[in-house]
């Protein structure tokens, strides 16, 4: 799904830069980021708990429905947020929850899948999910990972590259050619690197938000700009969760 394979470029230094010839009522502040962030979380989990309840009450058409709208809700949302920060506060909100109805309808999925090899497939996701990015935040605030200028080259060079590599499988897709080791399920050897490679890159991107959060604060970039910051957080967030998942199903299908 090209909506949660993201290269994050939403929280761009020249984004901020240009926000401030936009300033409204108010500076943003990293603690407003995060407050907004938890806000978003919240509409995430209730989308999610939605279609995931959908699905174990046996109406599935609905979920997938639902589902749907959310992938391309949330991708319409996404791309305008993203060139238009200003946006943000009205749809960052929309976002969370159409990325909220997506999540759990496919994590219903993939949990129905996987039940018999490993049923606790979806908890120990999102239980990774939240230690991998604690542990991405301590390091960055204790400074032991820095945004260093080659830091942040070397990353983005990454990210663009997974972005083409995941473009080429999309594009192979339509034809009906499908590279084996990027499917769910697939426990060759390769498949699990490129994936724990790729679960680095979204970790470690963790660290380009907070610094861009901080970095906007200090700049003094306009109150809204904490929406948009929020929103780059939470696309990372989405992003490391589904290759995590991704990740668990590759080990689960080496079970016996």
């Amino acid at each position: 799904m090209a909506l949660f394979n993201s290269s994050n470029p939403t929280l761009s230094e020249k984004i901020f830069t240009r926000s401030l010839a936009e300033q409204d009522a108010g500076s943003m502040t990293v603690r407003g980021s995060i407050q907004k962030f938890g806000f978003l979380m919240i509409l995430v989990l209730a989308g999610a708990a939605y279609t995931w309840k959908l699905y174990y009450s046996f109406k599935a058409p609905t979920m997938m429905t639902l589902m749907m709208v959310g992938i391309f809700g949330g991708l319409i949302c996404g791309v305008a947020t993203t060139f238009v920060p200003k946006l943000a506060k009205y749809l960052s909100p929309a976002y969370a929850l159409l990325e909220g109805l997506a999540l759990g309808g496919l994590s219903a999925i993939i949990n129905e899948k996987f039940k018999l090899k490993y049923p606790n497939i979806i908890m120990e996701a999102v239980l990774l999910t939240i230690g991998v990015a604690f542990a991405v935040f301590l390091l960055y605030n204790f400074r032991i990972i820095q945004a260093t200028n080659k830091f942040k080259a070397v990353m983005m060079s990454s990210i663009i590259g997974i972005g083409i590599f995941y473009l080429i499988d999309i594009v192979l897709g339509f034809f009906g050619v499908r590279i084996p080791f990027m499917q769910w399920g697939d426990n060759s050897l390769i498949g699990i690197v490129v994936n724990l490679f790729i679960v680095v890159i979204a970790a470690l991107s963790l660290v380009l938000n907070f610094d861009q959060i901080e970095t906007g604060e200090k700049m003094g970039a306009p109150k809204y700009m904490e929406w948009y910051g929020a929103f780059g957080l939470l696309v990372t967030l989405v992003w490391l969760y589904l290759e995590i998942l991704q990740l668990l199903s590759r080990f689960s299908s080496s079970r016996n």
